[in-house]
C-alpha cells in the first residue's frame, strides 16, 4: 500500500527541489539595483490613495460569506447530476442502464437540498442581509 505513494512523494520532492532550485538561481544571479521609486507600491499603474488599512463595512464581509455559502452549495448539484442514474435505480446498472425499475429517490433528495436553499435565500433576503446600503 505504501508503495503506491512512492512516484506522489518523488513527484513531490523533485517539485521543491526545482521551486528552490529556481528560487536560489534567481536570488544569485538577478540584480539588485534598488531605487526609492522601486520600492513604492504599485497599483495597476496608477499612485496608491489613500490608507491600505481602511476599514470595512461589516455588511461587505456578511454577503461575501453568504456568496461563499450558497456557491458551495450549488457546487453539490455536480456530484449529485453525476451520480443522478445510479441514485434514480431501484437494482444495479449493468453498462449504465437500469435493469430494474426507476424511483424517485435521486429527485426527491435534490428536490429537498434545493428547497432547504430556497428556504434560506428567502430569510436571509428577507432579514434585509444582501442589501449594500
Amino acid at each position: 500500500m505504501a508503495a503506491s505513494y512512492i512516484p506522489a512523494l518523488v513527484f513531490l520532492v523533485f517539485a521543491i527541489g526545482f521551486g528552490g532550485l529556481m528560487l536560489g538561481i534567481t536570488m544569485v544571479l538577478g540584480p539588485k539595483r534598488t531605487s526609492a521609486i522601486k520600492d513604492e507600491p504599485f497599483e495597476c499603474g496608477s499612485e496608491p490613495i489613500g490608507s491600505p488599512r481602511v476599514k470595512f463595512s461589516v455588511k461587505f464581509y456578511q454577503v461575501a460569506i453568504l456568496f461563499l455559502v450558497f456557491d458551495i452549495e450549488v457546487a453539490f448539484l455536480y456530484p449529485w447530476a453525476s451520480l443522478f442514474r445510479e441514485l434514480s435505480c431501484q437494482s444495479t446498472l449493468e453498462a449504465g442502464v437500469c435493469t430494474g425499475g426507476a424511483s424517485l429517490f435521486g429527485l426527491v433528495e435534490m428536490v429537498l437540498f434545493l428547497a432547504i436553499l430556497v428556504i434560506a435565500l428567502a430569510y436571509i433576503w428577507r432579514k434585509r442581509a444582501l442589501d449594500w446600503a
